[in-house]
């Protein structure tokens, strides 16, 4: 099984931003972790701060692989582009956000690329990408 993990702009400071929202520890070094959990599964971790390449990585991985892990960040509220990205692809796309959208300012509640996912795990912390590898493994066992 192959899944990959998009994050969007602003998450490469993960560890260095606003600690008291998003945590400590860096994506890179929770992203070992997770792929010590799943060994089995190719977990590939792609980011940008660029909206088009968020959009080409979609595009590339969205037809050969079993399911995308998708934090579009601020791009979540704004790009009606990345949302017909995650609508064209055949691979199932869960949207993950390290906080709670709908607890934030009123701007970021609504999501534009959820529409097109299987589904969004919100607020959990970085827990929620575990949680969407779990909901990846679970779809792809029910289309089979």
């Amino acid at each position: 099984m192959k899944i990959q993990i998009i994050n969007g702009p602003n998450l490469n400071l993960l560890g260095k931003r606003e600690p008291e929202k998003y945590g400590n520890m860096s994506f890179e070094d929770w992203l070992t972790g997770l792929r010590s959990q799943y060994p089995a599964i190719t977990l590939d971790y792609y980011q940008s701060n660029v909206e088009g390449e968020l959009i080409n990585k979609i595009h590339e991985t969205g037809f050969s692989y079993d399911g995308i892990i998708l934090n579009p960040g601020g791009y979540t509220h704004t790009s009606v582009s990345l949302a017909d990205a995650v609508a064209a692809v055949r691979a199932p796309v869960i949207e993950v956000h390290i906080t709670n959208i709908s607890a934030r300012e009123e701007f970021r509640h609504m999501s534009l690329v959820g529409k097109y996912c299987e589904g969004s795990i919100t607020g959990l912390g970085l827990d929620g990408y575990r949680l969407a590898v779990e909901a990846i493994i679970g779809i792809t066992k029910n289309s089979k």
